[in-house]
């Protein structure tokens, strides 16, 4: 019985620890500054994703960029992309390639 305990408490923590993980401040900052033409899952099948033919970032070309190359992209911008650089600090930078990384993995 005291084993069915401990394991049921365990179970909970881990659930606990998982749910706070999908509600990181790189999740949050992908929300608010790319999921309006990235799309929420970063598969660009938005309006503006589909107009400007964005690319997927599960796609390899994606993923197979550097993690200097993805900052540069969101700190300087890319053809009709904005430039991030003065609106996000290197930190949340960093994060965003972090999360375009988790991303990746998800399909």
């Amino acid at each position: 019985m005291k084993n069915t305990i401990t394991l049921s408490i365990l179970l909970m923590i881990a659930l606990a620890a998982g749910a706070v993980a999908q509600n990181t401040p790189a999740k949050d900052l992908f929300a608010s500054k790319c999921a309006m033409c990235h799309g929420p899952d970063g598969s660009a099948q938005t309006t503006m994703g589909k107009n400007l033919k964005i690319r997927d970032f599960h796609s390899a070309d994606v993923q197979k960029q550097s993690d200097a190359d993805l900052k540069t992209v969101i700190a300087k911008g890319k053809g009709k992309m904005p430039a991030f650089d003065g609106k996000l600090t290197g930190e949340q930078i960093d994060q965003l390639v972090g999360y375009l990384r988790e991303i990746g993995k998800q399909k």
